[in-house]
C-alpha cells in the first residue's frame, strides 16, 4: 500500500474515533444517564487536562525509548479499554475518570499521528508541505464521518456510540503495528542533562521566534475552546424565540455545525499554496482575521433567511481559521526543528494549544457567558462581538511581535522558508 494511503487510513481513524462521541456524549450524559450540566462539563475538562502534559511527555518517549508507532499503538489500546469502560457507567464521578484515563491516551495521539505521518512522507522521499495538508485531510473526513453515523443511526443519546469509538480505536491499535518503524533517535556520548531528561522541545522557547509562535498558539488555543464549547448552546438559545423553535438552526443544530468540517476539508487542500506563497506569519494572520469574522458572524446570525446566510457564512469561515492555525502550525513546527525532537516539539505545540489554551479558554469564555448572562438569559450579541475583539487585538499584537524570514517560491525544488 502506497505510503499517502496507509496514512489517509491512519487519519481517518484517528479522528473517526473522536468524531463519534466528541459533538454527541454530552447529550447522552444528560438525556440518558441524568447528569447535571456541572457534571458533563467535569467530563468535557478532561481533555484539557490531559493536554496539558501528556502530548509533550508521551512525544519524548516517542523520541528517545520507543518507534512512535508502537506507541501509538499502545495509546490507542488503552483507549479503547477506556470507552468500553465509560460506556458501562451510569456514575458522574466514575464516567469522569474513564474518560480523564481515555484522555491521557488519545491527547497524546493527535501528535504522534503529526510525527508518524512526517516521518513516513521524509521516509518516502515527499515534501512535506506538499503532501501533509492532502493527507490530513481524511482526518477531517473521519471526523465528519463519525458524526453522520452517529446521527444516521440514532445512536446520539446510546452508549452504542462509545463503543463505535472503542472498535475503531482497537482496530487502529493493530493497524499502527503495520506501519513502518519511525525509529528513535540513538544517543549520543556528549549530550547535557536536558537531552537526557527529554525536554530538547522546551529549549525552543530560547529562540524569541519560536517563543512568541508558541504563545500565541495558547492563545488561538483558547479560541477554539471558545468556538467547541458555546456553539452550540447558541445555537439551541434560539429556541427560547417563539419565531425560530420550529427552525432547521434549532432541530438540526449538530449538522449545521458539521458545515465547518465540511469546510476544514477544503481549506486544507489550500494550504501548501498559501504556506509557500505567503508564509507561516501572513497564513496565521489569516486565521485570526477569519476567527474575528467567525463570532462576528454569529453575533449576527440567526434562524431568519438572511441571519442563516451569516450563520452559514461562519461555518465555512470556521475552515480557514482552524486550518491555517492548527495544520499550518503544525507543518512550520515540523519545519523549524531537528528531526531528533521532532515527537517532542508536536507534542509541546499540541500542549499549547490543547492543555494550556484550551484551560485558559474554557475559564476566559466561562466567565464572559456568566457575565453577559441576564435572569437566564444569554446576550449572545454581545459574547459574540467580545470573543471578536479578542481575536483581533491577538492579530494585531502578532502583526507587530512575530518576525517571519519567508521568501517567495521561485524555483522548481518546491521548498521554501515558512
Amino acid at each position: 500500500m502506497a505510503t499517502k494511503l496507509r496514512l489517509r487510513v491512519m487519519l481517518f481513524l484517528q479522528y473517526f474515533i473522536w468524531g463519534a462521541w466528541l459533538v454527541t456524549l454530552g447529550s447522552y450524559m444528560i438525556n440518558t444517564l441524568g447528569f447535571r450540566g456541572a457534571d458533563v462539563g467535569m467530563v468535557y475538562s478532561t481533555k484539557g487536562l490531559a493536554a496539558l502534559f501528556m502530548p509533550a511527555l508521551v512525544g519524548i518517549i516517542a523520541d528517545k525509548w520507543l518507534a512512535a508507532n508502537r506507541v501509538y499503538a499502545l495509546c490507542h489500546l488503552v483507549c479503547a479499554a477506556t470507552l468500553v469502560w465509560a460506556a458501562s457507567i451510569n456514575q458522574p464521578d466514575l464516567m469522569f475518570w474513564a474518560m480523564l484515563g481515555n484522555a491521557l491516551a488519545f491527547m497524546p495521539t493527535i501528535a504522534l499521528s503529526n510525527t508518524i505521518s512526517y516521518a513516513c512522507l521524509a521516509k518516502a522521499g515527499l515534501d512535506t508541505v506538499t503532501n501533509f495538508p492532502p493527507v490530513r485531510v481524511f482526518g477531517t473526513v473521519g471526523f465528519i464521518a463519525a458524526m453522520w453515523t452517529v446521527s444516521l443511526f440514532k445512536i446520539e443519546l446510546s452508549n452504542i456510540q462509545l463503543y463505535l469509538a472503542a472498535s475503531a480505536s482497537g482496530l487502529l491499535a493493530l493497524y499502527a503495528l503495520t506501519l513502518p518503524t519511525v525509529e528513535v533517535v540513538k544517543q549520543q556520548v556528549s549530550r547535557g542533562w536536558v537531552s537526557r531528561m527529554g525536554l530538547d522541545a522546551f529549549v525552543l522557547f530560547k529562540k524569541p521566534r519560536m517563543a512568541v509562535f508558541f504563545m500565541f498558539a495558547l492563545l488561538l488555543g483558547a479560541v477554539l475552546q471558545i468556538t467547541n464549547t458555546f456553539g452550540n448552546p447558541f445555537l439551541h438559545d434560539f429556541a427560547r424565540q417563539p419565531q425560530f423553535a420550529d427552525s432547521f438552526v434549532v432541530q438540526y443544530p449538530s449538522l449545521l455545525l458539521s458545515v465547518s468540517q465540511i469546510s476544514e476539508v477544503l481549506f486544507i487542500l489550500t494550504i501548501p499554496f498559501f504556506l509557500r506563497r505567503y508564509g507561516i506569519k501572513k497564513v496565521m494572520l489569516i486565521s485570526m482575521i477569519a476567527w474575528v469574522l467567525r463570532f462576528a458572524l454569529f453575533a449576527w446570525g440567526d434562524p431568519s433567511a438572511f441571519g442563516f446566510v451569516l450563520l452559514l457564512l461562519s461555518m465555512i469561515v470556521y475552515g480557514m481559521a482552524f486550518d491555517f492555525f492548527n495544520i499550518s502550525g503544525s507543518v512550520f513546527v515540523e519545519k523549524e526543528v531537528d528531526p531528533s525532537i521532532r515527537a517532542s516539539a508536536q507534542g509541546l505545540f499540541m500542549t499549547m494549544v490543547n492543555g494550556v489554551g484550551a484551560y485558559f479558554g474554557a475559564i476566559f469564555s466561562g466567565y464572559i457567558v456568566d457575565y453577559f448572562t441576564y435572569d437566564g438569559v444569554r446576550d449572545w450579541n454581545t459574547i459574540w462581538l467580545v470573543f471578536a475583539g479578542y481575536a483581533l487585538v491577538l492579530a494585531v499584537i502578532f502583526q507587530l511581535s512575530f518576525r517571519d524570514n519567508h521568501v517567495k517560491e521561485t524555483d522548481s525544488s518546491n521548498r521554501a522558508t515558512l
